[in-house]
């Protein structure tokens, strides 16, 4: 659970903008779309295989 403290006087747009940014460093929204449907082990090493293929491209350089 996220707490946001909110000092005395301090308006509400300002705490919201804090807890959005709490929200996003902990990285809830994305764990929430991840687990609306249900991939494979296989699948999700697929996945990781090819992101590290694709970024690999560019750290290596090209002849």
């Amino acid at each position: 659970m996220l707490i946001i403290p909110v000092k005395e006087g301090e308006s509400i747009e300002k705490a919201l903008k804090k807890f959005k940014r709490k929200v996003e460093k902990t990285g809830l929204i994305r764990e929430l779309r991840n687990r609306q449907k249900y991939t494979k082990p296989s699948v999700e090493r697929r996945e990781e295989i090819k992101k590290a293929i694709y970024s690999n491209g560019f750290r290596q350089p090209q002849d």
